[in-house]
């Protein structure tokens, strides 16, 4: 059994929201750069110029990336032969959520009751948390910061076993064309298939942890990828003003289901697709 302290944790968690903020992912950059050799608009390359500038800027000055630094997903794979000592990993990873925010100048934007009070916690808690028990006896933490102009435009559709590839190919492009140039494209579309509801939409941002160059390991879901990654690109909706770069990514994440169900989630992420990763 080993032994990890919380604060320990927290000072990780506190590290990777900065991080997730300041640094845009390499293959997400290496991604903009490559739409930016092959787009056809004026206009879509200039608006590219600006986004790969602006991420330029963002890592060398320490600067958020966007004013957007999200609501905090946080997945957490915790070995079964860890223990934690000093508190609730929970209370840990919140407090690592505040200090991060804190000390990096992050825009604090999450609200305590989604409804009546709308009243802002001021320090970007309580994060989103999803915990997984592994092997092993290491803590790994991951910090999805998500930004809400692509969340509002995320989508999810019940479908049955019947409506089958065309049906997902369909449902996919539906919620898509629905967001149009609203969440900030260029865009990364993470895509949940199967479990249930909620399983299908955790799936789905799990999705957009995945390398732009990396494909699914099951060549049928990789062949998917690809055919819903070309449909995207040709709809003209562009670098948010138009153009043949709309979409860098499709990443798909699938797990077993009910045999009457076909669950499809789409969590559209815009190109600040942010993320940070420490093992401990």
């Amino acid at each position: 059994m080993r032994t990890i302290k919380t604060d320990e944790i927290t000072e990780v968690v506190a590290q990777l929201c900065k991080e997730a903020a300041y640094y845009l992912p390499m293959d997400v950059y290496e991604a903009l750069k490559k739409g930016r050799e092959t787009e056809e608009s004026p206009v879509g390359c200039d608006v590219l110029d600006q986004i790969i500038k602006n991420a330029e800027i963002a890592r060398a000055e320490d600067r958020p990336y966007c004013q957007d630094t999200g609501l905090t997903i946080v997945f957490a794979e915790v070995g079964q032969d860890v223990h934690i000592e000093g508190g609730l990993l929970e209370d840990a990873i919140n407090a690592g959520i505040a200090k991060g925010y804190t000390e990096g100048y992050l825009r604090k934007s999450v609200v305590a009751e989604p409804l009546f009070n709308r009243k802002n916690t001021q320090d970007n808690t309580p994060g989103l948390i999803y915990t997984k028990l592994v092997a092993g006896d290491k803590l790994k933490i991951t910090v999805e910061p998500k930004g809400f102009g692509s969340e509002n435009k995320s989508g999810l559709e019940m479908l049955v076993p019947a409506d089958g590839v065309e049906g997902v190919k369909a449902a996919v492009m539906r919620i898509v064309e629905h967001a149009s140039m609203n969440p900030c494209p260029p865009m990364v579309l993470g895509i949940g298939i199967g479990g249930t509801m909620d399983g299908a939409a955790v799936m789905s941002k799990k999705a957009l942890l995945h390398a732009c160059d990396e494909h699914n390991p099951d060549e049928r879901y990789a062949k998917l990828e690809q055919e819903i990654f070309e449909m995207v690109n040709k709809t003209g909706i562009g670098p948010q003003l138009g153009g043949t770069t709309t979409c860098l990514a499709v990443h798909i994440e699938w797990g077993p289901t009910h045999i009457a169900g076909l669950p499809v989630a789409v969590t559209i992420c815009c190109h600040a697709c942010r993320h940070a990763s420490r093992t401990i």
